[in-house]
């Protein structure tokens, strides 16, 4: 019944490895791409702060930094990731 299993699971498990490749390839480019336009964002956001004096629109645009820098959105792609690599580790362990 476990042979069977396997044999059930493994095209599965097989394109979960290649899409958990894939995916962590993407991750990792655009966390380094996001974290550079973040900084660039950030910087905008304080020129707003303290040149033009719009204190509102500055804390929104310091949000969306915070959102594209690594802590914000590439974070819960790899939670994501990892979620989707325990699944896969799962299935290869019947």
């Amino acid at each position: 019944m476990r042979i069977l299993l396997k044999i059930l699971f493994f095209p599965i498990t097989l394109i979960l490895t290649v899409l958990i490749l894939f995916f962590d390839f993407i991750c990792l480019f655009s966390t380094a791409v996001l974290s550079i336009l973040s900084f660039v964002v950030f910087m905008i956001a304080l020129g707003t702060i303290f040149i033009l004096r719009e204190t509102s629109e500055g804390i929104r645009i310091i949000v969306l930094a915070y959102l594209i820098s690594p802590y914000g959105i590439p974070m819960f792609a790899a939670w994501l990731i990892a979620k989707i690599e325990g699944l896969n580790d799962m299935l290869k362990s019947i």
